[in-house]
């Protein structure tokens, strides 16, 4: 069996406060909360901005030794450049921080605008600079641009593998052709719960698989019932074990079974009414029975 982590999408909100969060604990510890409830979380706030090398730091420092963190890669580069320009724009995100979690670096996730059609030859220019150990990682952020000069992190402790995972959300991915090309680099599918609003795609393509559940009737504010957590635990299970079964939603040919298992990483983006944190604790119990 592969890992399996369950974890949410963000932390900082404030309607979890006095719901989530208990009443008093301070707003610079809840994020030690959430990490002591759940083993992973998805670091959102790089999507809209570079981070700094600090803030890296601090979420390192605050989270127990075996947490794992999920990074967004950044609008700039998936929405404003359309992933055209990726030598430009890869160095500076590299060089952001993300190298400062050290072992604590989870995979990276590439959020593709609901407008962005599949375009194999843009996809395949953007996956081949893509960092796939810390090490590349810390090559190419060396080459970031002087808007972080004095701010960049460009080293790393050790070696390790960097995995990388795409979301999309154009119809025009319902390719096989993208499955494969996904393989081909090693990269990730999402496979995306998101109420019917973007394709669902439930295809193998890697050597793990990443899960993002952002509602299941509702975009963002409805939560899972017990059928729904009981269904996603036993596909979570299948997935960690090596399987890569075909379904209704998968479009690719057959993946691989991998003796050894696959890692897992599910996140709960269903943040309206608190539902993230209790559905992730949910299916995180569900899996350890």
């Amino acid at each position: 069996m592969g890992r399996i982590r369950v974890g949410i999408s963000g932390w900082n909100y404030p309607g979890w406060r006095r719901r989530f969060y208990p009443v008093g604990l301070p707003q610079r510890r809840e994020l030690e909360y959430a990490s002591q409830r759940l083993d992973s979380i998805e670091i959102n706030g790089t999507f809209y901005a570079l981070q700094r090398p600090e803030s890296f730091g601090a979420w390192r420092d605050q989270t127990p030794d075996d947490f794992v963190f999920a990074v967004k890669g950044g609008r700039f580069i998936t929405h404003m450049k359309r992933l055209a320009d990726p030598e430009t724009t890869l160095p500076n995100f590299f060089a952001s921080g993300l190298l400062a979690l050290g072992r604590k670096l989870g995979p990276v996730l590439w959020q593709l605008p609901p407008t962005l059609a599949y375009d194999p030859d843009r996809l395949e220019a953007f996956f081949r600079l893509l960092p796939r150990t810390t090490t590349t990682a810390a090559h190419l952020a060396e080459g970031h641009d002087d808007r972080l000069d004095g701010r960049a992190w460009t080293t790393t402790d050790k070696r390790r593998r960097i995995r990388h995972a795409v979301e999309v959300r154009h119809p025009s991915f319902r390719d096989p052709s993208f499955i494969e090309l996904l393989r081909r680099h090693r990269i990730g599918l999402v496979i995306a719960d998101a109420a019917g609003d973007w394709p669902a795609l439930e295809d193998v393509t890697a050597d793990f698989v990443y899960l993002r559940l952002h509602g299941a009737e509702e975009l963002y504010a409805s939560g899972y019932d017990a059928e729904s957590l009981d269904a996603w635990a036993a596909k979570i299970r299948r997935w960690a074990a090596g399987e890569a079964p075909m379904s209704d939603r998968t479009v690719g040919t057959e993946g691989p079974r991998r003796d050894s298992g696959r890692d897992v990483f599910a996140y709960f983006d269903n943040d309206a009414n608190v539902r993230a944190p209790v559905d992730a604790m949910e299916l995180a119990r569900r899996l350890a029975d």
